[in-house]
């Protein structure tokens, strides 16, 4: 391998102080031997990482680009050091929290303070989690409880507990051709702009199917994070129409002038579980568990 530990200790603390000088002091070597450990590592990358402006370091391209490695390893191990140091003082009260497919979150709050109430030292962090991998994240132990939909090859694999369906809908401006439509059906969608979450990217391998009845044809999607305020922008602006469940649209109806359609003679639904690795699990786990499954399936 061609770069270490002490390596990436090296870039970051560099880029932090501009400078190799001040670099070398907040590692606790000297200037020369840092010098000489940079040059050797831009050997065996190839590369120059950073670019010398008389005293000061500014990171090349290819710098910036391992500064990131850096700086996620090296927080990561920070964040494993540290939970490490409570579970061996028997104080890991720690909950590491994903949700798949949604920003929007308005249920979270209630579930956090009754979750609080009942174990007021727990450290609860909501996790960003790629949208197609919440279960590889589980079975890797980055995330401890997560909120799914998806269907995954590994589901076998932890335990589901059944949540709750919600309704995916059809999501246009008020006054949209579609907005006074009883239900829509794959016809409807045939040369349509779509506006969608990229996660239906259809160029991912494996792709996600379309929020969309079978046989639906539409024009042209336009893929967004998954930031639900950037696409409901995009509708109400006119780029296009979305799909998303209604429990997530509906309190942008009245503010951003727009209305939902439902897809299908039938609702289009989808099911949500609350997904955990198997086996006994700690008291503070079991109870923000079921705070969460109490709140999404009243």
């Amino acid at each position: 391998m061609d770069v270490d530990l002490r390596d990436l200790e090296l870039l970051e603390a560099t880029a932090d102080a501009g400078s190799l000088t001040a670099a070398a002091e907040k590692l606790y070597v000297s200037q020369p031997a840092l010098s000489q450990r940079l040059t050797r590592l831009e050997s065996r990358l190839g590369m120059r990482l950073f670019d010398r402006r008389g005293r000061h370091m500014v990171p090349t391209p290819a710098g910036r680009r391992m500064l990131v490695a850096a700086q996620q390893i090296l927080g990561e191990l920070e964040s494993a050091t540290r939970d490490l140091r409570e579970m061996r003082v028997g104080r890991d009260r720690r909950i590491r929290f994903t949700a798949q497919c949604s920003t929007t979150l308005q249920w979270l709050p209630p579930v956090l303070r009754a979750f609080r109430e009942r174990v007021p030292d727990a450290d609860v962090r909501i996790e960003t989690v790629a949208d197609d991998a919440p279960i590889p994240a589980l079975l890797a132990d980055r995330v401890d409880v997560a909120l799914v939909t998806k269907p995954d090859r590994q589901m076998d694999r932890v335990e589901l507990t059944r949540l709750f369906d919600d309704e995916m809908v059809a999501v246009v401006p008020a006054d949209h051709s579609w907005a006074t439509r009883p239900h829509l059906t794959a016809r409807d969608f045939d040369g349509a702009d779509l506006v969608l979450y990229d996660v239906y990217d259809q160029s991912r391998i494996p792709s996600v199917p379309l929020p969309l009845p079978p046989q639906a044809r539409p024009a042209r999607i336009t893929t967004m994070p998954v930031v639900t305020d950037l696409v409901i922008e995009m509708v109400a602006g006119g780029q296009g129409v979305t799909v998303l469940p209604n429990w997530v649209a509906a309190p942008y109806v009245s503010s951003h002038g727009l209305a939902l359609v439902r897809i299908g003679a039938r609702p289009l639904t989808r099911t949500w579980f609350c997904a955990t690795r198997q086996g006994p699990h700690a008291p503070h786990l079991t109870a923000f568990v079921e705070e969460l499954t109490s709140r999404l399936t009243a």
